[in-house]
């Protein structure tokens, strides 16, 4: 059984900059380019399978004829979405929408729980997490006051951090920082502020009645929680297991091995390069582990985020 390599899609992004090209090489033009799907299967950014027996296939129809490759995953949608953020300016402070409220109001879609790795942060860089509202009522009022200073909760940035975002929490990358994402297959985001910023001459939509609707108040900082159940690899570090994935971050010095025990696993390579059973791969390359692959014999000095759905 062979890895299955993803063609990764591109987005450009009024915040976007270049480092998806000088930093992990990806052949892309302009220097506005905020983000790299590298494994999806949804409709905004279906990737494309590079190599083997399913090469040129959608990644959404390989799910759907193979779902044998995926561990027999339940659900009409291939659940989990790895992107790499590279954020030149702010994003908008945004809230994600969970499950129940997207599939009513989003046409079925699914909600958006992910979390952050961050791969590379400017010195005095910050991020939003969270805000200081001490009620739903209190919240309301600062968002349609514009009272964003009070509003905004901001803590420092730098590389290594991880964070949890959850449905409901006020959150923006800010200018300067790139980022691992791993998040449900959803492209639902409810911006709540973009800094009156225009793009093509006009102000991009906003979203405050749904995110009123939907940010919790008063908010409250959750750690990530982890389970060592999920898989028995003890040598790659659990950064999070939430009931949509689990996602570590692994090491190879040398040698490593995996044994393929979830129903599949995703992987990017953040730094350096290497092989996977005699496959050479490198930095910016994303790629699924198919259940019952085995085990998978990693050689060189590489750093990779995994993740697998539960």
């Amino acid at each position: 059984m062979e890895i299955l390599r993803l063609q990764p899609v591109f987005k450009h992004m009024i915040w976007g900059g270049s480092k998806l090209r000088t930093d992990f090489g990806y052949e892309i033009e302009g220097d506005d380019v905020g983000e790299c799907w590298g494994i999806s299967a949804h409709p905004n950014g279906d990737g494309t399978i590079a190599n083997g027996a399913y090469q040129g296939m959608h990644l959404s129809e390989l799910f759907d004829k193979h779902r044998e490759l995926f561990g027999d995953i339940e659900g009409d949608k291939f659940p989990l979405l790895t992107k790499i953020i590279d954020a030149k300016a702010d994003l908008s402070i945004q809230v994600h929408p969970d499950d129940a409220y997207a599939g009513e109001h989003e046409n079925g879609s699914l909600g958006k729980t992910e979390c952050w790795y961050v791969l590379d942060a400017e010195p005095g860089t910050t991020i939003v997490i969270g805000h200081n509202a001490s009620s739903h009522e209190e919240m309301e009022s600062m968002i349609r006051d514009k009272r964003w200073n009070e509003f905004i909760c901001e803590i420092p940035v730098k590389k290594g951090d991880f964070f949890h975002i959850t449905p409901g929490t006020v959150h923006a990358i800010k200018g300067g920082t790139l980022i691992l994402e791993t998040q449900q297959s959803s492209d639902i985001t409810y911006r709540v502020y973009d800094y009156d910023r225009l793009s093509d001459g006009k102000p991009r939509p906003l979203h405050v009645e749904q995110s009123i609707d939907v940010i919790t108040a008063p908010y409250v900082e959750e750690k990530p929680q982890t389970d060592d159940s999920v898989t028995s690899n003890k040598n790659m570090e659990q950064l999070v297991s939430c009931p949509f994935f689990t996602v570590w971050k692994f090491d190879v010095e040398e040698e490593q091995t995996l044994v393929m025990d979830t129903k599949c696993m995703l992987v990017s390579v953040i730094e350096g390069e290497g092989t996977i059973d005699g496959e050479a791969i490198r930095k910016g390359d994303h790629f699924i582990l198919p259940a019952k692959y085995g085990e998978a014999k990693f050689k060189g000095h590489m750093q990779m985020i995994v993740s697998a759905p539960v």
